[in-house]
């Protein structure tokens, strides 16, 4: 199993057949804006980049991951180990459908989420079982994390949010349906002027309605050549275990 250097001496394991870090997952953890000493709930947390990568930049957090696949649990549970995080990284292996029986509600300031990005039947199904459930809806639905996320936020609480362009839509609805308000949008663009392959929203708890709108995050130039945004998120580089 490979590992990915971070920052500040924490690493990620990675099964490269099943879980791997990807540019949701870092430009998610670099728009996610949190406080000194923040506790911070990660949903369908997978094998723990974004919550791994949020204390990489930031020791002084502390995270709950909530995970479904009790394989991306243990990838998880080995990242507590080997970066010596168990008082800082806590792993809840359960549903998210049924939070209630995993934390209590309100007991979030911070949420964020790398969800399932496919409703079933609505695009390609990898034959890894694995992947299939952390790539499509098969075992929650956009309506089930914001509804989790809800619940455990605080009034006046965040979620930190990554998802297709495509289903922003659907996002902005179930945001509401579950009382969580949006309140800023950015895009993710490959070059200049291509169209967007990710966005990135912040939503908050009982917030009121006015939404804003960041520039877009443009992660290369038109000759290829990273961006100045790109090298300053993708700061670090791979080892072998």
């Amino acid at each position: 199993m490979k590992s990915e250097f971070l920052q500040n001496g924490i690493t990620l394991p990675q099964n490269e057949d099943a879980f791997r870090l990807g540019t949701d997952a870092m430009v998610l953890a670099d728009f996610a804006e949190l406080p000194k000493g923040a506790a911070v709930c990660d949903l369908c947390a997978g094998s723990g980049a974004v919550g791994l990568l949020l204390l990489a930049g930031d020791p002084s957090l502390h995270v709950t991951a909530v995970e479904l696949q009790e394989a991306a649990c243990a990838v998880m549970d080995r990242a507590v180990s080997e970066n010596r995080l168990e008082d800082r990284f806590r792993v809840l292996h359960g549903d998210l459908r049924e939070i209630g029986k995993l934390l209590p509600a309100g007991s979030f300031r911070h949420v964020v989420c790398n969800p399932p990005y496919y409703p079933v039947g609505g695009g390609f199904v990898p034959e890894n079982e694995i992947q299939a459930i952390a790539r499509t809806e098969l075992c929650c639905t956009l309506r089930d994390v914001c509804a989790a996320a809800g619940r455990l936020l605080k009034t006046g609480g965040s979620l930190w949010m990554v998802h297709l362009p495509g289903r922003l839509a659907d996002l902005c609805c179930a945001l509401r349906a579950a009382g969580l308000e949006p309140k800023r949008l950015r895009l993710v663009c490959p070059k200049p002027n291509a169209a967007p392959s990710l966005v990135l929203v912040k939503a908050s708890r009982g917030g009121k309605p006015g939404l804003c709108w960041d520039a877009p995050l443009v992660l290369a130039n038109n000759d290829g050549s990273p961006t100045e945004d790109y090298l300053r998120i993708y700061h670090m580089k791979g080892i072998e275990n």
